[in-house]
């Protein structure tokens, strides 16, 4: 005898197309105009940033960096929808996300440059610094999750990934202990159809990546992740959930990454131009300029006088980032024990006093 077990669907949330043009009704807070043009704000600060970001890099004077070209609905969506008491765990691309949540610009470059000081954010004071090894934000969130829910708040823990960390180990592992304990975490998916040169067809042969919430007992669904309403919408949806004590959300937005995978990547050695040049035409600041535009009013002085105020925001943070003064090298044994142990203490005199 064979008895059907289980059965699940994927719903795929989107309000704009990609010339901006509604699909359907909005939610309600897509009516409010000062709402939208916060979130398009913060999108053109993030490429702005990002473009401030990559020009240092080439220039010698920044560190390796990620660029989030195309992709700044994501943060800018999520990060807009989460409380100032709930917990951002960001990758290494999640700029978007870090300045919407209060993460200076100067602060960001520091620690692009290689400052440490830079993840001693003045503004959201729990979110987790910048996560550079793949997929290990997710644990550190379900343990984020796990002390919110031992006490009792309505707080939650929001962790942000591209689509190669779903298929590493701490992703599931996280995603297990979320679903099995109930706890109230976000996972995010930046779908961008890349893991450095792998394509997102090349690492999981699963038709959807939100499907793997379903063996860890939890709801998943896409997003555009081109469109921001769209995006807020569904991590408002999973933030609401997660503090009524209903457990975590996994959420694939889709994207596409414009740019390299980071300033140390050729991405025109595994993928071709023309690819690229199709999927400008779904980037999201051109689509909710579009939205603003027919529905908002938007204006030419108005997109003159944002571009110009978040140049000028950057050029100062740029200023300000190089006319800090460094740290002394010994500082990097500061933040690594609460009593530092005698080798080290050691090897830090020697730093010292060279």
């Amino acid at each position: 005898m064979r008895k059907h077990m289980a059965s699940f669907e994927i719903d795929c949330t989107a309000y704009l197309n990609a010339d901006g043009a509604p699909l359907g009704d909005l939610p309600d807070f897509a009516g409010d105009t000062e709402t939208v043009v916060a979130l398009y704000r913060a999108m053109v600060r993030t490429r702005a940033f990002d473009t401030k970001a990559i020009a240092l890099q080439r220039t010698g004077r920044l560190g390796t960096y990620a660029s989030c070209l195309g992709q700044e609905a994501i943060g800018v969506g999520a990060a807009s929808a989460m409380e100032p008491g709930d917990v951002l765990l960001p990758s290494f691309r999640e700029h978007a996300a870090q300045l919407r949540r209060g993460v200076t610009p100067v602060e960001s470059l520091l620690y692009w440059g290689g400052d440490e000081r830079g993840s001693d954010f003045a503004g959201p004071r729990n979110d987790f610094p910048v996560c550079i090894p793949v997929a290990s934000q997710f644990p550190h969130a379900a343990g984020v999750a796990l002390a919110m829910s031992l006490n009792r708040e309505k707080a939650v823990a929001v962790a942000i990934g591209g689509d190669g960390s779903t298929s590493k180990g701490e992703f599931y592992e996280a995603l297990n202990l979320v679903g099995l304990w109930t706890l109230p975490a976000v996972f995010v998916i930046n779908n961008n159809q890349w893991a450095i040169s792998v394509r997102r067809r090349e690492q999981s042969a699963a038709k959807t990546l939100a499907q793997k919430a379903i063996a860890a007992g939890m709801p998943g669904e896409q997003a555009d992740g081109n469109d921001v309403i769209a995006v807020r919408d569904a991590v408002s949806r999973a933030l609401a959930r997660a503090r009524e004590g209903a457990g975590g959300t996994l959420i694939e937005c889709l994207s596409y990454r414009l740019g390299d995978h980071t300033t140390a990547d050729d991405a025109r050695r595994y993928r071709e131009d023309e690819e690229v040049k199709a999927h400008w035409k779904e980037e999201p600041i051109a689509r909710l300029r579009a939205w603003l535009v027919a529905e908002h009013g938007w204006s030419k002085t108005d997109e003159e006088s944002l571009l110009r105020g978040a140049a000028d925001e950057m050029d100062a943070a740029a200023e300000a980032y190089l006319a800090t003064e460094p740290e002394q090298a010994a500082s990097m044994f500061d933040h690594l024990y609460e009593t530092l142990p005698g080798d080290l203490t050691t090897q830090r005199a020697e730093v010292s006093d060279g």
